[in-house]
């Protein structure tokens, strides 16, 4: 039985953070009798300037700021986050303390007329805000025109007419909790776009000394989950990388062994490090150490140089 009967959950106010965040307040009050969640919306200097591409602004922690800080004011007891949006360095003080069960972590297609990506025509024009996708997308087709592109996701979607694109793409895992996956075209094989670190997976951010909210939060966690990020998490810091920034990074786990797929591209496309790691889920930190350091000493550490000087 929990020591604690009410948690206050810090959240963006954006169609999905909301999806999320009522998402989490029902599972943990399925999970703990007696329990409350209490939402709190918090709006991000993130959400506020809507016209400027994030790589120009600070990136996606610009999405957690003003919440990590109701963390650390104690004004919250936990946020929740798509862990997409997470960097890898936390504020002191603060952890993320349970990973849910991913959803599908792939990018998704969704384009006019039901065309799918190796079918659009010549030049086409493609929308997306990341980088990621940007070089592999014109790695997979250089005549491709990308188009940035940003808002909530049904902002987004709009845009594939108001502005006259062949197709927009987003990640799979909003588009399912949003119960909008019929409205895909296609879902994009990771061998074509190997997805951000940590997409679809949903983390909860706490303090790291309160142990009656973690105990709570911790009943949630998916273990293959907590493993695969930790993977992940570690290639980027290795990287220190960003959430903006050209770089792939997904792990897989089949019974005990987890394999671990990481990419660094140019933004024009034209160049691509890619490699992939395999081990022990229990050295899931050490694989992404190792994977890091191995594609930096293929050249990563210049093409990254080369994007954060631009």
């Amino acid at each position: 039985m929990l020591e604690i009967e009410k948690i206050r959950l810090g959240t963006r106010g954006s169609p999905l953070a909301l999806w999320q965040a009522n998402w989490i307040k029902n599972q943990l009050e399925e999970t703990h009798e007696g329990l409350k969640v209490e939402l709190t919306i918090i709006k991000t200097t993130g959400d506020k300037i809507q016209d400027t591409p994030l790589a120009k602004i600070g990136g996606k922690g610009l999405f957690l700021k003003e919440i990590e800080d109701a963390l650390l004011k104690n004004k919250i007891d936990i946020a929740v986050h798509s862990m997409k949006d997470v960097p890898v360095q936390l504020p002191r003080r603060l952890c993320i303390a349970s990973f849910t069960e991913r959803e599908d972590p792939r990018d998704a297609l969704i384009s006019k007329n039901g065309i799918k990506l190796a079918d659009m025509p010549q030049n086409a024009k493609i929308g997306t805000g990341s980088m990621r996708r940007q070089t592999q997308l014109l790695n997979y087709r250089p005549d491709f025109e990308i188009v940035p592109l940003r808002g909530n996701i049904d902002t987004r979607i709009k845009k594939l007419e108001t502005e006259g694109l062949d197709g927009i793409i987003l990640a799979s895992a909003g588009l399912i909790r949003m119960g909008w996956a019929d409205q895909i075209t296609e879902y994009i094989d990771t061998e074509i776009l190997l997805p951000a670190i940590g997409q679809g997976a949903v983390g909860i951010e706490t303090r790291n000394f309160d142990i009656d909210v973690i105990e709570a939060v911790v009943a949630l966690d998916h273990e293959d989950t907590n493993y695969a990020l930790e993977a992940e998490r570690a290639f980027l810091r290795v990287l220190e990388g960003g959430c903006q920034v050209p770089i792939g990074g997904y792990a897989t786990i089949q019974e005990n062994q987890l394999t671990l797929k990481g990419l660094v591209g140019d933004l024009s496309g034209k160049k691509i490090i890619k490699s992939e790691k395999i081990g022990l889920i229990e050295n899931a930190e050490y694989i992404g150490q190792d994977l890091g350091k191995e594609i930096l000493a293929m050249g990563a550490d210049k093409i990254l140089k080369e994007v954060y000087s631009s």
